[in-house]
Order: C-alpha cells, then sequence, then structure tokens
C-alpha cells in the first residue's frame, strides 16, 4: 500500500473527520456567511468548523491538518485565519487508488 493511501485511511478512520469532508462537500448548506473569504471558493474557516462541532479550536485544528497533511484538504490562510476547502481532484485520485486494491 503506498504511502499515500496508508495516510488517507488513518485520516477517514475518525467519525469527526469524516463529517468535516461531508460538510465541506456543501459548505453554503452548513456554514453562516463569513466575513473573510468565500465559503465555496475559498473554503471554510477553521474557527467555524470548530463552533460547529462544539470541539476547542486545538482540537478542530488538529482534525483539520490531519486530513490536510492526508491531501483531502486544501488549507488557505486569509489574514490570520486558515480556510478549508476539500481536494477534489486528490479525493478522486486516492478513491481510484484504493478501489483498483480492493
Amino acid at each position: 500500500m503506498s504511502m499515500e493511501i496508508a495516510a488517507a485511511i488513518r485520516a477517514l478512520d475518525s467519525q469527526p473527520r469524516l463529517r468535516i469532508l461531508e460538510w465541506l462537500k456543501n459548505p453554503r448548506r452548513h456554514f453562516p456567511p463569513q466575513v473573510y473569504g468565500d465559503l465555496v471558493e475559498d473554503g471554510v474557516c477553521g474557527v467555524l468548523i470548530a463552533r460547529k462541532f462544539r470541539f476547542s479550536q486545538p482540537t478542530a485544528s488538529e482534525h483539520l491538518k490531519i486530513l490536510a497533511r492526508a491531501g483531502l484538504l486544501r488549507p488557505k490562510r486569509i489574514r490570520q485565519w486558515t480556510f478549508y476547502k476539500r481536494d477534489e481532484a486528490q479525493i478522486k485520485k486516492i478513491k481510484r487508488q484504493i478501489l483498483a486494491r480492493v
């Protein structure tokens, strides 16, 4: 198994992280408008994700970092905040790689 697939599988082995990916599929449905950054174009602010989960900021940040390191999310800095968006191309690539091995 490639390191890329292994990292993705570890990242997906978490209900909160699966929920984050689900919410980010349709961010306008799951999150309120933001002052900075477009929900779709720029991603969702980590603060909004933490609030929605009722997680502390450090806990939410750790989940988001794991997803980003696995290539499933793309972080983007705007001012002092980090916004997260699904990396659809990478998600499709990982899906294909997993299905090819199953």
